[in-house]
């Protein structure tokens, strides 16, 4: 073809110089707590490690294991896993927070909002 019925769409070689946006520090940890950021289930679940909880867990694509509850201490969070240590038997559980339902703590838990440090 002769190119006058197409032509490829030319984009900017640089983004963010062209209409003035600034990158993100590198020095910003993920890990961090960020003050914005103390309402994600991570965050808080992050904030309250070593307490006592039941983690409520639906496997929707198991018969056997469809609703489960993990009960033990938090010993990590991210962003798509909890990490539960059952002291009665020594077994530790890895829980991928999207078949996480809900959590049930069994003492005040900590929750830190809007610059100020909570417990309920």
């Amino acid at each position: 073809m002769n190119g006058n019925f197409y032509q490829n769409p030319a984009f900017p070689s640089n983004q963010y110089e062209e209409n003035n946006y600034t990158s993100p520090p590198s020095n910003v940890s993920s890990m961090s707590l960020d003050y914005g950021e103390q309402s994600y289930i991570e965050n808080i679940l992050r904030l309250n490690k070593g307490r006592k909880v039941n983690a409520y867990v639906s496997f929707p694509d198991s018969k056997e294991w469809q609703d489960k509850v993990f009960t033990g201490l938090i010993e990590e969070a991210g962003k798509d896993h909890l990490i539960i240590k059952d002291v009665t038997n020594g077994n530790w559980y890895l829980i991928r927070i999207i078949y996480l339902n809900y959590v049930e703590f069994m003492e005040p838990i900590n929750y830190l909002y809007k610059y100020s440090d909570k417990s309920y």
